[in-house]
């Protein structure tokens, strides 16, 4: 029974955490003052396909989850998972959370967005169901080159924000304020939530990256 409920709250913790990541995210896009990096691309493509923001993070989700492929990475239910809640989540706030113009309202708004993130970072990943696609791609580039996971993270996001800023995609304070906050956020979340390993090693993937990486969607 015990096993059970480890289960139990690992599933809820896994899905309540993708579905809290994509309502930060939406928040981060309404307050308008800078998106955490892999949004700029994805508000960038949204910018030129026409497509919602949460469609492209799916697309985007899904071809980097084939780049896996020749990288050699195993996918788990979390990674998998990844790819289509927090993009539906993301759409599903933006409908329904209204315009806002006011600095006064866009300020409170980003900084809710970035807390709420935190959370939802340390719940997902505590749940040891694997890595999201994009953080996946970066530990097999840091497996396959010999690179360091710190380099490797630095090139993919330094690309993926240069990307989606010519695109068009929202590059500002806010997106300062996340690099330098999502970290000690994620940290303290990863504590809060923390569920311990089952001793019978079943159905844990990616042990040992909760401590090591902070892993985004």
């Amino acid at each position: 029974m015990a096993t059970k409920d480890r289960l139990g709250r690992r599933l809820i913790q896994l899905y309540v955490g993708l579905a809290l990541y994509g309502a930060s995210s939406a928040l981060l896009v309404e307050a308008g003052l800078g998106l955490e990096p892999w949004n700029v691309l994805h508000q960038g493509l949204a910018e030129l396909t026409g497509l919602t923001i949460g469609v492209v993070s799916i697309i985007v989700g899904a071809a980097v989850l084939l780049l896996w492929i020749p990288l050699r990475q195993r996918p788990g239910l979390g990674t998998v998972s990844n790819v289509f809640v927090v993009g539906l989540a993301m759409d599903g706030t933006l409908t329904l959370v209204p315009e806002v113009h006011a600095l006064a309202v866009r300020i409170p708004l980003l900084l809710a967005g970035i807390l709420l993130n935190g959370v939802a970072t340390g719940l997902y990943i505590s749940a040891r169901f694997g890595p999201g696609p994009r953080d996946g791609l970066m530990t097999g580039l840091h497996r396959r080159t010999g690179r360091s996971i710190r380099l490797m993270r630095t090139a993919i996001e330094v690309a993926v924000v240069a990307t989606g800023f010519a695109l068009g995609g929202t590059l500002g304070i806010g997106t300062v304020l996340y690099a330098v906050s999502i970290g000690p956020l994620a940290q303290l979340f990863l504590r809060v939530f923390d569920v311990p390993a089952a001793s019978d090693g079943s159905t844990v993937v990616a042990e040992g990256q909760p401590r090591g990486a902070i892993l985004r969607p």
